[in-house]
Protein backbone atom coordinates (compact mmCIF):
# COMPACT_ATOMS: atom_id res chain seq x y z
CA UNK A 1 0.00 0.00 0.00
CA UNK A 2 2.79 2.42 0.91
CA UNK A 3 4.57 4.27 -2.57
CA UNK A 4 8.66 4.16 -2.32
CA UNK A 5 9.43 7.60 -1.42
CA UNK A 6 11.90 9.59 -2.99
CA UNK A 7 13.40 10.25 -6.72
CA UNK A 8 11.59 8.61 -10.10
CA UNK A 9 14.90 6.56 -9.85
CA UNK A 10 14.43 4.95 -6.28
CA UNK A 11 11.01 3.71 -7.28
CA UNK A 12 12.28 2.47 -10.48
CA UNK A 13 14.93 0.75 -8.40
CA UNK A 14 12.34 -0.62 -5.85
CA UNK A 15 9.97 -2.26 -8.46
CA UNK A 16 13.23 -4.21 -9.67
CA UNK A 17 14.12 -5.23 -6.72
CA UNK A 18 11.20 -7.01 -6.09
CA UNK A 19 10.32 -10.73 -6.97
CA UNK A 20 8.11 -11.06 -9.51
CA UNK A 21 4.78 -12.86 -9.72
CA UNK A 22 2.16 -14.07 -12.57
CA UNK A 23 -1.16 -14.39 -12.40
CA UNK A 24 -1.24 -17.98 -11.34
CA UNK A 25 1.92 -17.90 -9.13
CA UNK A 26 0.64 -18.80 -5.18
CA UNK A 27 1.06 -16.60 -1.86
CA UNK A 28 -0.51 -17.21 1.46
CA UNK A 29 -2.52 -14.47 3.19
CA UNK A 30 -5.13 -13.39 5.48
CA UNK A 31 -6.63 -10.16 7.18
CA UNK A 32 -8.97 -10.66 9.61
CA UNK A 33 -9.71 -8.94 13.23
CA UNK A 34 -8.32 -11.92 14.69
CA UNK A 35 -4.93 -10.91 13.27
CA UNK A 36 -2.92 -9.17 15.80
CA UNK A 37 -1.86 -6.68 13.33
CA UNK A 38 -5.75 -5.85 12.13
CA UNK A 39 -5.81 -2.07 10.83
CA UNK A 40 -2.02 -1.78 11.77
CA UNK A 41 -1.42 -1.41 7.79
CA UNK A 42 -4.40 1.39 7.82
CA UNK A 43 -2.40 4.19 9.53
CA UNK A 44 0.46 6.35 8.10
CA UNK A 45 0.25 4.81 4.58
CA UNK A 46 0.26 6.60 1.31
CA UNK A 47 -2.50 5.40 -0.28
CA UNK A 48 -2.86 6.92 -4.13
CA UNK A 49 -6.00 7.44 -5.55
CA UNK A 50 -7.29 6.53 -9.14
CA UNK A 51 -10.09 8.40 -11.04
CA UNK A 52 -12.24 5.34 -9.87
CA UNK A 53 -11.39 5.14 -6.62
CA UNK A 54 -12.52 9.05 -6.19
CA UNK A 55 -15.66 8.51 -8.07
CA UNK A 56 -16.66 5.51 -5.88
CA UNK A 57 -15.47 7.00 -2.65
CA UNK A 58 -17.71 10.29 -3.11
CA UNK A 59 -20.47 7.88 -4.70
CA UNK A 60 -20.53 6.01 -1.18
CA UNK A 61 -19.99 9.34 1.38
CA UNK A 62 -22.58 10.93 -0.96
CA UNK A 63 -20.74 13.66 -1.29
CA UNK A 64 -19.77 16.36 -4.58
CA UNK A 65 -16.72 15.61 -5.71
CA UNK A 66 -15.31 19.30 -4.92
CA UNK A 67 -15.96 18.32 -1.48
CA UNK A 68 -14.71 14.99 -1.30
CA UNK A 69 -11.52 16.45 -2.81
CA UNK A 70 -11.27 19.09 -0.78
CA UNK A 71 -11.94 17.09 2.85
CA UNK A 72 -10.04 13.76 2.28
CA UNK A 73 -7.43 14.58 -0.30
CA UNK A 74 -4.14 15.87 -0.51
CA UNK A 75 -2.54 17.15 -3.82
CA UNK A 76 1.36 16.59 -3.33
CA UNK A 77 3.66 18.32 -6.47
CA UNK A 78 6.95 17.49 -7.02
CA UNK A 79 9.42 18.57 -9.43
CA UNK A 80 9.29 15.38 -11.82
CA UNK A 81 5.55 15.17 -11.44
CA UNK A 82 3.99 15.15 -14.56
CA UNK A 83 0.15 15.19 -13.63
CA UNK A 84 -2.06 15.71 -10.77
CA UNK A 85 -2.35 12.70 -8.45
CA UNK A 86 -4.29 12.49 -5.09
CA UNK A 87 -3.48 11.08 -1.83
CA UNK A 88 -6.02 10.00 0.18
CA UNK A 89 -5.63 12.07 3.29
CA UNK A 90 -4.51 10.67 6.58
CA UNK A 91 -6.33 11.80 10.20
CA UNK A 92 -4.16 14.59 11.60
CA UNK A 93 -3.35 12.57 14.94
CA UNK A 94 -0.37 10.45 16.17
CA UNK A 95 -1.67 7.77 14.85
CA UNK A 96 -2.01 9.32 11.20
CA UNK A 97 -5.03 6.33 10.88
CA UNK A 98 -6.93 6.28 7.34
CA UNK A 99 -10.14 8.40 8.34
CA UNK A 100 -12.60 5.33 7.17
CA UNK A 101 -11.20 3.17 9.40
CA UNK A 102 -12.61 2.15 12.82
CA UNK A 103 -12.26 -0.31 15.25
CA UNK A 104 -13.99 -3.22 13.73
CA UNK A 105 -12.16 -2.70 10.31
CA UNK A 106 -12.61 -0.30 7.19
CA UNK A 107 -16.25 1.22 7.35
CA UNK A 108 -16.14 1.65 3.37
CA UNK A 109 -15.03 -1.59 2.96
CA UNK A 110 -17.44 -2.11 -0.31
CA UNK A 111 -16.14 0.60 -2.36
CA UNK A 112 -12.34 0.42 -0.81
CA UNK A 113 -9.28 2.31 -2.95
CA UNK A 114 -7.73 -0.13 -5.94
CA UNK A 115 -4.43 -0.68 -3.54
CA UNK A 116 -6.27 -1.27 -0.22
CA UNK A 117 -7.91 -4.38 -2.23
CA UNK A 118 -4.80 -5.53 -3.84
CA UNK A 119 -2.62 -5.32 -1.06
CA UNK A 120 -0.38 -7.13 -0.16
CA UNK A 121 0.00 -7.78 -3.96
CA UNK A 122 1.05 -4.70 -5.64
CA UNK A 123 1.34 -3.86 -9.24
CA UNK A 124 3.24 -2.02 -11.52
CA UNK A 125 4.69 -1.44 -15.39
CA UNK A 126 8.63 -1.53 -16.46
CA UNK A 127 7.58 0.78 -19.25
CA UNK A 128 10.10 4.01 -19.25
CA UNK A 129 10.91 6.06 -22.15
CA UNK A 130 13.78 3.85 -23.11
CA UNK A 131 11.06 1.11 -23.28
CA UNK A 132 7.75 2.62 -23.95
CA UNK A 133 5.67 -0.92 -24.52
CA UNK A 134 7.32 -2.97 -21.40
CA UNK A 135 4.94 -5.26 -19.51
CA UNK A 136 2.98 -5.52 -16.27
CA UNK A 137 3.68 -7.57 -13.49
CA UNK A 138 2.48 -8.43 -10.17
CA UNK A 139 4.69 -8.81 -6.85
CA UNK A 140 4.17 -9.48 -3.24
CA UNK A 141 4.40 -6.51 -0.65
CA UNK A 142 5.92 -7.92 2.60
CA UNK A 143 5.99 -5.21 5.73
CA UNK A 144 7.39 -5.46 9.27
CA UNK A 145 4.35 -5.45 11.01
CA UNK A 146 2.42 -7.49 9.13
CA UNK A 147 0.84 -11.01 10.45
CA UNK A 148 -0.94 -11.92 7.30
CA UNK A 149 1.70 -13.87 5.56
CA UNK A 150 1.75 -15.97 8.75
CA UNK A 151 -0.27 -19.15 7.86
CA UNK A 152 -2.70 -17.64 5.81
CA UNK A 153 -4.72 -19.45 2.95
CA UNK A 154 -2.77 -20.10 -0.42
CA UNK A 155 -4.28 -17.67 -3.27
CA UNK A 156 -3.13 -17.22 -6.82
CA UNK A 157 -3.11 -13.64 -8.00
CA UNK A 158 -5.90 -14.13 -10.05
CA UNK A 159 -7.93 -15.39 -7.54
CA UNK A 160 -7.24 -13.14 -4.55
CA UNK A 161 -8.21 -10.27 -7.20
CA UNK A 162 -11.31 -12.32 -8.16
CA UNK A 163 -12.31 -12.65 -4.61
CA UNK A 164 -11.39 -8.69 -3.56
CA UNK A 165 -13.76 -7.42 -6.65
CA UNK A 166 -10.99 -5.71 -8.65
CA UNK A 167 -12.44 -6.27 -12.10
CA UNK A 168 -14.30 -2.80 -12.37
CA UNK A 169 -11.05 -0.68 -11.24
CA UNK A 170 -8.70 -2.78 -13.46
CA UNK A 171 -11.39 -1.68 -15.97
CA UNK A 172 -11.20 1.92 -15.30
CA UNK A 173 -7.88 1.58 -14.60
CA UNK A 174 -6.96 0.40 -18.11
CA UNK A 175 -7.92 3.74 -19.44
CA UNK A 176 -5.86 5.67 -16.85
CA UNK A 177 -2.77 3.28 -17.37
CA UNK A 178 -3.41 4.49 -21.08
CA UNK A 179 -3.29 8.00 -20.43
CA UNK A 180 -0.74 8.16 -18.15
CA UNK A 181 1.58 5.79 -19.90
CA UNK A 182 1.10 7.78 -23.26
CA UNK A 183 4.13 7.98 -25.26
CA UNK A 184 3.83 11.69 -25.32
CA UNK A 185 4.71 11.53 -21.59
CA UNK A 186 6.96 8.76 -21.47
CA UNK A 187 8.62 8.88 -24.89
CA UNK A 188 8.43 12.55 -25.49
CA UNK A 189 8.51 14.02 -22.34
CA UNK A 190 5.24 16.26 -22.58
CA UNK A 191 4.86 18.46 -19.58
CA UNK A 192 1.29 19.96 -19.13
CA UNK A 193 0.20 23.66 -18.92
CA UNK A 194 -1.74 24.83 -15.82
CA UNK A 195 -4.62 24.51 -17.91
CA UNK A 196 -4.03 21.40 -18.84
CA UNK A 197 -3.02 20.31 -15.45
CA UNK A 198 -6.30 21.68 -14.10
CA UNK A 199 -8.20 20.27 -17.04
CA UNK A 200 -6.84 16.88 -16.40
CA UNK A 201 -7.88 17.08 -12.52
CA UNK A 202 -11.19 18.20 -13.27
CA UNK A 203 -12.04 15.42 -16.37
CA UNK A 204 -11.16 12.69 -13.95
CA UNK A 205 -11.11 13.65 -10.25
CA UNK A 206 -13.59 16.32 -10.06
CA UNK A 207 -16.46 14.47 -11.60
CA UNK A 208 -19.31 17.21 -11.15
CA UNK A 209 -17.29 20.47 -12.17
CA UNK A 210 -16.67 18.25 -14.93
CA UNK A 211 -20.29 17.86 -15.54
CA UNK A 212 -21.03 21.46 -15.18
CA UNK A 213 -18.26 21.86 -18.10
CA UNK A 214 -19.85 20.01 -20.56
CA UNK A 215 -23.58 20.56 -19.89
CA UNK A 216 -23.18 24.20 -19.26
CA UNK A 217 -21.10 25.61 -21.20
CA UNK A 218 -21.02 25.41 -25.23
CA UNK A 219 -19.32 21.97 -25.33
CA UNK A 220 -22.15 20.02 -27.00
CA UNK A 221 -22.47 23.17 -29.86
CA UNK A 222 -18.69 22.24 -30.49
CA UNK A 223 -18.53 18.59 -30.37
CA UNK A 224 -20.75 15.77 -31.86
CA UNK A 225 -22.22 14.00 -28.81
CA UNK A 226 -24.33 11.08 -29.33
CA UNK A 227 -27.85 11.94 -27.50
CA UNK A 228 -28.30 8.44 -25.81
CA UNK A 229 -24.97 8.81 -24.04
CA UNK A 230 -25.03 12.51 -23.38
CA UNK A 231 -28.23 11.45 -21.74
CA UNK A 232 -26.55 9.05 -19.68
CA UNK A 233 -23.51 11.11 -18.90
CA UNK A 234 -26.12 13.39 -17.36
CA UNK A 235 -26.76 11.20 -13.94
CA UNK A 236 -23.82 8.27 -14.68
CA UNK A 237 -21.06 9.08 -13.10
CA UNK A 238 -18.92 6.26 -14.68
CA UNK A 239 -20.15 6.57 -18.25
CA UNK A 240 -18.80 10.57 -17.84
CA UNK A 241 -15.54 9.61 -16.69
CA UNK A 242 -15.11 7.25 -19.56
CA UNK A 243 -15.86 10.19 -21.60
CA UNK A 244 -13.40 12.23 -19.58
CA UNK A 245 -10.55 10.00 -20.70
CA UNK A 246 -11.80 10.47 -24.10
CA UNK A 247 -11.54 13.92 -23.89
CA UNK A 248 -8.41 15.03 -22.62
CA UNK A 249 -6.65 12.10 -25.17
CA UNK A 250 -8.59 14.95 -27.57
CA UNK A 251 -7.26 17.79 -25.89
CA UNK A 252 -3.81 16.50 -24.72
CA UNK A 253 -2.75 15.09 -27.54
CA UNK A 254 -5.04 15.86 -30.56
CA UNK A 255 -6.30 12.29 -31.29
CA UNK A 256 -9.57 11.74 -32.93
CA UNK A 257 -11.08 10.64 -29.84
CA UNK A 258 -13.72 13.45 -30.27
CA UNK A 259 -15.63 14.70 -33.52
CA UNK A 260 -15.61 18.71 -33.85
CA UNK A 261 -19.50 19.77 -35.32
CA UNK A 262 -18.77 20.55 -39.03
CA UNK A 263 -19.84 23.76 -38.51
CA UNK A 264 -17.27 24.73 -35.94
CA UNK A 265 -14.51 22.93 -37.83
CA UNK A 266 -15.37 25.32 -40.54
CA UNK A 267 -15.46 27.85 -38.82
CA UNK A 268 -11.84 27.59 -37.38
CA UNK A 269 -11.00 26.90 -41.15
CA UNK A 270 -12.61 30.24 -42.30
CA UNK A 271 -10.72 32.08 -39.07
CA UNK A 272 -7.83 30.63 -40.17
CA UNK A 273 -7.73 31.52 -44.08
CA UNK A 274 -5.16 33.48 -44.40
CA UNK A 275 -6.66 37.59 -46.06
CA UNK A 276 -5.95 38.81 -49.50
Amino acid sequence: MNRPSGSRGDREQFLADQPRLGLDDRFSFACHPGVSCFNVCCRDVNIVLTPYDALRLKTRLGMASGEFLDRYTVLPFTQDQLFPIPFLKMNDDAEKRCPFVGEAGCTVYRDRPWPCRMYPIGHATNRTSDRPIGEEFWFLVREDHCRGHEGGREWTVREWMADQGTEPYDRMGEFYRDLTLHENFVVKHQRLTPPQMDMFYMALYDIDRFRRFVFESSFLQRFVVQEDRADRMRTDDEELLEFGFLWLRFALFGEKTMKVRPEVEAAFRAAAKPEH
